[in-house]
């Protein structure tokens, strides 16, 4: 038999580019501040590095508007910097993946503009979806959609001539216009991309807002949504475009190039890390990863979900029963660059009720925040997510339990939902914020590491920092035995070291008398068992798990406890055999 892929139990790490580290002391995240700081990432245990897009673009999403798929913005560096990170990457066992987006390119792009060049009906325009509108002079939208970002998904051009002329769909902004899948071009294109990127060393990619890519050709209004549906969360609503299954044909072609390459390039082992949000649908998620498309999908739900026993069991179970029976892999994360920050969301006053679970990670509750609640709850959920079966990706900063910067002035923000919601929605502007790696404010704590003259001072950060980055700082917490750090390193140390990657997920009942503890969440892989305390008082193990009296301590998420007798609150540990 043969060995598992690397990626199917790997530790990945994101990195937000532009907020990572700086390398010429410009202000901006590159690839030489990441080649930089890859020792960071070596001591930290991860096995791979996930890019967000670095290509050339506008920059007007940071990168997910992208203008060139086969370069390097030069804000970031050029294709030889690239290759010294991989090749540096590579030198300390560290995989490189990059972010794929497939739905839509920059209104930058080549192909939009020789596509605003050309006539109605040309081929320039069948790349993208330009239809004409409605109403009398076809003043209206073509349809009723709405964006991601806030208001209509269509935008009219002026024609060369300089006439009103058609409308172009973008699900997310005007300046993020979709590409048409049904076109060839399109497909070959991302064939030729691939391709083009796993000849620089590239391992894999993870692939943006999949389940967006498809459409009904009619492209048909979209049915009414429930009274009370939050503005980000209308687009969610629409059929004819969220999940339609045409894509999956083009996921299934990526998949053959993908295993093709592969045969010819033996020692290769490829990854694609699909994202697509399926709240309480297993089910659907299991029609994106597979032999035949991705390898793997991001189970997003324990993301989301509450502070609460029933919340957490019920978005592990059913996702781990249903992909696990179908031999797919699990692929688990509770934090990335579109949502809030665990340390915030953990900490919110309505972290534990039901009324927070809002199921959409650009909808937030405005609940106040106790950052040390956070912290220690962000510290079990993490404990918890690294026992589960299958791999983990983890945000940059979350290693240093950096909170959501909830209090950025409006002319510091940058996220397109902040502009196109008019301020209604804050965006996600603050989970990335540059991370601090000392407590120098002067080399805004050290994000930038170098000056682009002799003598000038290093530019300020392009997102600002605030006032206490610095208690944060990788330098604050690397010495420091109880600091998040050390427990994220101590961390993917056990997990790599006390669980068998093929022990299967299994759910003992090992209460008292009574029955299961209402605020005990337990389960188990191999000889390892996992208890989460999530209430707000300590438990002892004799009284609520008398199964586990006798067992060693393992692991604990919270600073300090060594006791087997007691498990702490919002903590979790891992028991196993006596020692």
């Amino acid at each position: 038999m043969s060995a598992a892929p690397w990626w199917r139990d790997a530790v990945v790490y994101q990195v937000y580019v532009r907020s990572f580290a700086d390398g010429d002391g410009d202000g901006i995240g590159d690839l030489a501040g990441i080649t930089s700081r890859l020792d960071h990432l070596e001591a930290l245990g991860v096995d791979a590095i996930w890019l967000t897009p670095c290509y050339p673009s506008p920059q007007l999403d940071h990168g997910y508007d992208v203008a060139d798929y086969f370069g390097i913005d030069p804000a970031y560096g050029d294709l030889a910097a690239f290759d010294r990170l991989v090749a540096e990457a590579r030198r300390r066992s560290i995989r490189v993946l990059m972010d794929v987006v497939p739905n839509h390119c920059s209104s930058e792009h080549p192909w939009f503009r020789a596509a605003l060049a050309s006539p109605p009906g040309s081929p320039e325009r069948a790349r993208f979806f330009f239809r004409d509108g409605r109403g009398s002079d076809g003043e209206l939208p073509p349809n009723n959609w709405r964006s991601v970002f806030g208001g209509s998904t269509w935008t009219r051009v002026t024609e060369a001539d300089g006439s009103p002329g058609q409308w172009y769909l973008h699900t997310f902004s005007p300046w993020q216009p979709d590409l048409d899948w049904s076109c060839p071009d399109v497909v070959a294109m991302f064939r030729s991309m691939l391709t083009f990127w796993f000849d620089r060393g590239v391992d894999g990619f993870r692939v943006d807002a999949v389940a967006v890519v498809g459409k009904a050709a009619e492209l048909p209004d979209a049915p009414p949504v429930p009274e009370g549906t939050a503005e980000n969360d209308v687009w969610a609503h629409n059929p004819y475009t969220v999940f339609w299954p045409t894509a999956h044909d083009h996921w299934r072609d990526w998949r053959r190039l993908i295993d093709e390459y592969e045969a010819a390039h033996p020692g290769r082992e490829l990854v694609t890390v699909s994202e697509a949000y399926t709240p309480d649908r297993p089910d659907l998620l299991l029609q994106y990863v597979g032999p035949d498309q991705f390898h793997q999908s991001f189970c997003f739900d324990l993301m989301l979900a509450p502070w609460r026993v029933d919340t957490l069991r019920v978005t592990i179970e059913p996702v781990a029963a249903t992909l696990t029976a179908a031999g797919a892999p699990l692929t688990w994360t509770l934090n990335n660059h579109d949502t809030q920050r665990g340390v915030t969301r953990y900490g919110r006053a309505d972290a534990t009720e039901m009324s927070s679970w809002t199921k959409n990670n650009l909808v937030y509750t405005g609940a106040p925040v106790d950052l040390e609640v956070g912290t220690r709850r962000a510290r079990a959920a993490i404990t918890l997510a690294a026992a589960l079966p299958g791999s983990l990706y983890l945000f940059q900063g979350e290693e240093l339990g950096l909170p959501e910067v909830l209090d950025l002035p409006a002319s510091a923000r940058q996220d397109p939902i902040f502009f196109r919601t008019e301020g209604r929605e804050t965006g996600r502007d603050g989970c990335r914020v540059p991370l601090p790696w000392s407590t120098d404010a002067a080399t805004s704590f050290g994000f930038s590491s170098a000056s682009v003259g002799a003598d000038a001072p290093a530019a300020a950060p392009w997102m600002p920092q605030p006032d206490d980055w610095g208690a944060y700082s990788v330098a604050a917490q690397q010495d420091d035995p109880g600091s998040v750090l050390s427990m994220y390193r101590s961390l993917l140390r056990a997990r790599r070291s006390l669980l068998d990657p093929d022990a299967p997920l299994e759910w003992p009942e090992l209460g008292a008398h009574a029955g299961p503890h209402p605020e005990l969440l337990v389960l188990r892989r191999g000889t390892v068992t996992v208890v989460v305390n999530v209430g707000a008082v300590d438990l002892a193990v004799a009284e609520v798990l008398p199964a586990l009296v006798g067992e060693s301590l393992l692991v604990s998420s919270l600073a300090g406890h060594h006791d087997p007798t007691v498990v702490p609150a919002d903590t979790c540990c891992w028991f196993g055999p006596p020692r």
